[in-house]
């Protein structure tokens, strides 16, 4: 069957694609020897991340706008936080991506995090990886922002933009040090607020001490996306740093980073949180549970 999926899905194929994701997903039977079959793709990842609310959605959808209008295939996966009870998506598709979902050329999948430490879909990196064996010219993920899922982002993307709104605020001073590392592009979005032009200049000045860590300096792009204000500069500034992702021990860094987190995968591919509930809530209940000899007992 994979052959056959393989092949459909290096044409360009939408309805495969969406099959192969499924597969690798719910891990069908089949699903390895397909990503093992996979070519080397040099297409480059966009990684979208930033706080709830500062209008990540929007942007996207104005990007993905811009990027078709020019001709260009482009593959848009959005991680939703998702239920810890059901695991199911919260947000959903996006609404405002809505104009696009017929497009022939943007395809857009929906994915939730399934209760993932970090915050991201536990076969996110599997899933970018059929994206960019389906001749897209362009992959975008846009994470949920929350937890770890800002880290966890720049091991998957060639270029991380970190998309921040103006009532920050003090936000800025304490903001972690690891965003500031992943980030290759800041967006300060809602900026015709009247707090913008000092939140950028606060920005700027947090970053300098940051230059000397950087291959170059971290651009900040003024954008107000429901208008598409600064769209074109914004796309201007991904695609230069896209050319400048080159192989560097960063790119290494990545892919180690990579292959660890789907390794730590695979050895707990047998542990269930279902059944850990259930022989917890057996233990539980005679009244003498201890979560480390638990723990040990299953090590």
């Amino acid at each position: 069957m994979w052959p056959e999926l393989l092949y459909q899905l290096q044409q360009g194929d939408i309805k495969a694609l969406a099959r192969s994701i499924s597969l690798v997903e719910n891990e069908h039977p089949g699903y390895e020897e397909l990503l093992r079959a996979l070519p080397y793709s040099a297409t480059k990842v966009i990684g979208i991340t930033g706080p709830p609310g500062a209008g990540k959605s929007t942007l996207v959808n104005s990007l993905i706008g811009l990027l078709a209008n020019n001709d260009k295939k482009v593959a848009v996966l959005c991680v939703d936080p998702s239920s810890p009870f059901n695991l199911g998506a919260v947000l959903g598709d996006r609404i405002r991506m809505s104009d696009w979902y017929t497009h022939p050329h943007v395809f857009i999948r929906s994915l939730a995090t399934r209760g993932s430490m970090g915050g991201l879909h536990p076969k996110i990196i599997e899933i970018t990886d059929l994206l960019k064996a389906s001749r897209f010219d362009h992959i975008i993920v846009e994470t949920v922002g929350v937890g770890q899922s800002e880290i966890e982002i720049a091991g998957l993307a060639d270029v991380t933009v970190v998309v921040m709104v103006p009532e920050a605020g003090d936000e800025i001073q304490t903001m972690k040090a690891g965003l500031m590392e992943i980030a290759d592009i800041f967006v300060v979005n809602k900026s015709d607020r009247p707090e913008a032009d000092t939140f950028v200049k606060n920005l700027r000045q947090m970053l300098a001490p940051a230059f000397s860590k950087h291959y170059h300096e971290v651009p900040v792009v003024k954008t107000i996306a429901t208008q598409h204000t600064g769209m074109e500069e914004l796309l201007k500034t991904l695609m230069n740093q896209l050319q400048k992702s080159h192989l560097t021990d960063k790119t290494f860094w990545l892919l180690a980073e990579r292959a660890f987190y789907l390794i730590e995968q695979k050895r707990m591919a047998d542990i269930s949180k279902a059944n850990l509930k259930k022989e917890i809530e057996s233990i539980y209940q005679k009244g003498n549970f201890n979560l480390y000899k638990f723990i040990a007992d299953k090590i």
